[in-house]
């Protein structure tokens, strides 16, 4: 926090002299006044929405010292935390200040994600919801819309299904969706950005209903694509594929990795290490873990019931990332692309089904005119 002329704190019930101001404050020119970093703290939930963006050209880069390794830059201020209707059930984090699940601390990865009868069919409705919400985010992609629009679209066709946003608070993550450019990996958090002819941008649903959830990604061509991303972008979608097609019972969840990995270096490119796939269900992340790499050590056989995601992360240069100062957005160290696919697959008793397939209603994809 900056320090100014002395005012009195804002915090309520508290009117102290106050010579510190938030600093989103400071550069959106709004007055905010705080006598220490325990009020501006305490005060944050209720202050945050002061940050609401009026003029949407009136933006920042919230951490300019940071030492970013591409040319993408955060657009800050983020708009406020999206509302859900009271009358939607909600995950176990939704409404904690951690936003800590702890079915999953309680399990974790001790607890296989396995469905049968009536909660295989729930899953796989569920699962047929996220597919629709992601339908609805890629047909708002072209240059000029923010990330942020996609996070309102996103949010809205989750709420219209009375469903819940998982990423909504998760380990206190700020919104509904995760939206992904260029050399970002992961957990890109929607902003103020707009997409830019020659983008290309990856959008990760998830959401939660009857007790479920859902979680699916894919990438996406802003515009006219140069040929690299396109090759990136066709190299990873068949990556993913190349996984699927070996999913029946029997199969060691390591096995997977060699598959995409192999296929990865073949044209050129590099596996992501630190994120993977995961158990998927009642539970967001669970059991079991599902490496995109060779030669790893996961555990664990495939069985009849088991549900889990596949998502490669494949990048045009270097596997290693780093994380902004964020907390959540993951990028590629070298500042070069990074595409990523994701389905969730259930094990049958003679293979596999894809619950997050294409639908009839699906738009065309963008691949197939490659």
């Amino acid at each position: 926090m900056s320090a100014i002329d002395q005012h009195t704190c804002q915090t309520e019930g508290c009117d102290k002299p106050a010579a510190l101001q938030c600093p989103t404050c400071a550069k959106l020119e709004i007055e905010s006044y705080f006598c220490s970093q325990d009020c501006f703290r305490s005060s944050w939930n209720a202050h945050k929405a002061a940050h609401v963006v009026s003029d949407p050209k009136a933006t920042y880069n919230p951490f300019p010292k940071y030492p970013y390794t591409g040319t993408l830059r955060p657009e800050y201020p983020l708009t406020p935390r999206r509302e859900v209707p009271e009358s939607i059930p909600r995950p176990d984090y939704a409404e904690r200040e951690d936003g800590m699940s702890m079915m999953e601390r309680s399990y974790g990865n001790a607890q296989m994600s396995t469905v049968s009868g009536s909660d295989e069919e729930t899953m796989r409705k569920v699962c047929i919801l996220g597919r629709e919400v992601l339908d609805i985010a890629a047909r708002t992609i072209r240059p000029g819309v923010t990330t942020d629009e996609i996070d309102r679209a996103v949010h809205e066709a989750t709420i219209e299904r009375n469903a819940y946003p998982s990423p909504l608070n998760y380990y206190n993550f700020p919104k509904s969706v995760c939206t992904s450019v260029n050399e970002v990996i992961c957990h890109g958090i929607p902003d103020q950005r707009k997409l830019v002819d020659g983008d290309i941008v990856n959008i990760d649903i998830s959401l939660y209903k009857d007790g479920f959830h859902a979680d699916l990604n894919k990438t996406y061509f802003v515009g006219k694509v140069d040929d690299a991303s396109k090759k990136l972008v066709k190299t990873t979608r068949e990556c993913l594929q190349k996984a699927i097609d070996m999913v029946k019972p029997g199969i060691k969840y390591r096995d997977l990795g060699a598959a995409i990995e192999k296929h990865a270096k073949a044209n050129g490119f590099s596996v992501v290490r630190t994120y993977c796939g995961h158990g998927v269900g009642k539970m967001f992340h669970s059991a079991p873990n599902v490496p995109h790499y060779a030669s790893n050590r996961a555990i664990g056989v495939m069985k009849p019931g088991h549900v889990f995601t596949i998502e490669p992360m494949i990048n045009a240069g270097s596997y290693d990332d780093q994380t902004w100062k964020d907390g959540w957005t993951a990028v590629t160290v070298d500042g070069k692309r990074s595409a990523q696919f994701e389905h969730v697959v259930l094990v049958t008793e003679d293979g596999h089904e894809v619950l997050t397939r294409r639908l009839p209603t699906s738009p065309e994809s963008q691949l197939d005119r490659i």
